[in-house]
């Protein structure tokens, strides 16, 4: 676009509105469809991220909660774990 407008001014040698109108216009269309398509990316993108980093950080909760739990259960000293619990045998008949 621009670069179009400067060829023309090369070669009209003159910078009149109809030898740079063309290119400008060429231009401001070519942004516009690059902010039309820019735009909502951003939008999206920002929706994904804070998306995932919320996820992040439920696994990393849930990941320490689990470790907690774990690390209490391995603390206990083995007299206080309770034993399994066997399953009643029915007599023989």
């Amino acid at each position: 676009g621009i670069m179009n407008s400067f060829i023309g001014i090369s070669k009209a040698h003159t910078t009149n509105l109809a030898v740079v109108a063309p290119g400008i216009a060429e231009a401001l269309l070519a942004t516009a469809l690059g902010l039309a398509a820019a735009i909502p990316a951003v939008v999206i993108y920002n929706y994904l991220a804070r998306s995932i980093a919320g996820c992040k950080a439920l696994f990393a909760n849930t990941s320490t909660e689990v470790l907690n739990l774990t690390s209490r259960e391995i603390a206990q000293p083995t007299e206080r774990r309770r034993a399994p619990v066997m399953p009643a045998r029915m007599p023989a008949e």
